[in-house]
């Protein structure tokens, strides 16, 4: 149980990677936020983790539903010890037919909500001696692809943002660091797998020759958000099972 006794916030937690971090959170005895506009089924999780659980309908792109969300996670469980920021949307398209407002709502929620998240969590942190803030960035904000840019571009965003904001907040005793994963057997990963083509081309830049599963990714999370990664900050951990990259 590396995290029993500690409250963690997921945004986007209701699904997809931040689903599974919440449960292996939950799993090492945390008590969790899902933090996200949508609870789809979260409440199956809820209901094999009684007292432990909560959903709390969430904009990461408006400051005061985020204010919100910390506020009440401290009013139900006492305060707040590991954020993960991993919210965020993709509106892949090549630079000539991406839209401005696609545009902006990549980088709003994939870059500000983080920042909001962020500033938000780190007083409610700092009163109580520290905490850990772990963002969720991915294995295309170092690898150029096309068709990416937005979202590109904004993870390469949140992962000088990590660096930034572990230099800041370290002598609160906050550690922020980043998870980059690669192509994980859920959401867009998933998609790129049902495409035989496209899968023939990916699967030879992997070592480990398949898809990740969102609980290696959790995995990776808990060590970052627990006692053993207490010496790791401002770091990318790479969750890609040995991702190569040509063009």
């Amino acid at each position: 149980m590396l995290m029993e006794g500690t409250t963690a916030v997921v945004t986007g937690g209701t699904r997809g990677l931040g689903r599974a971090i919440a449960e292996r959170f939950l799993d090492e005895g945390a008590s969790v936020v899902c933090a996200a506009r949508n609870p789809y089924d979260i409440k199956e999780v809820a209901d094999r983790h009684p007292g432990r659980l909560r959903y709390h309908e969430t904009d990461v792109t408006d400051e005061d539903s985020v204010r919100d969300l910390v506020e009440t996670t401290v009013a139900e469980f006492g305060g707040l010890d590991v954020l993960v920021n991993n919210a965020g949307v993709s509106r892949d398209g090549k630079i000539t037919r991406l839209t401005l407002d696609e545009w902006n709502t990549t980088v709003t929620t994939n870059l500000t909500g983080v920042f909001l998240g962020t500033r938000a969590a780190a007083p409610v942190m700092a009163e109580r001696g520290g905490g850990r803030i772990v963002n969720i960035s991915s294995c295309v904000a170092t690898r150029p692809a096309p068709g990416t840019s937005a979202y590109s571009a904004s993870k390469a965003a949140v992962e000088m943002f990590t660096r930034s904001s572990a230099v800041e907040l370290a002598p609160k005793g906050i550690v922020v660091n980043a998870l980059a994963p690669g192509y994980i057997d859920e959401g867009m990963g998933r998609q790129v797998a049902a495409n035989p083509k496209v899968w023939e081309v990916y699967r030879h830049r992997m070592l480990a020759g398949r898809l990740g599963r969102p609980d290696e990714v959790g995995s990776a999370a808990v060590f970052l958000a627990g006692a053993e990664g207490s010496y790791v900050n401002g770091h990318v951990l790479e969750v890609n099972g040995g991702l190569m990259w040509t063009s």
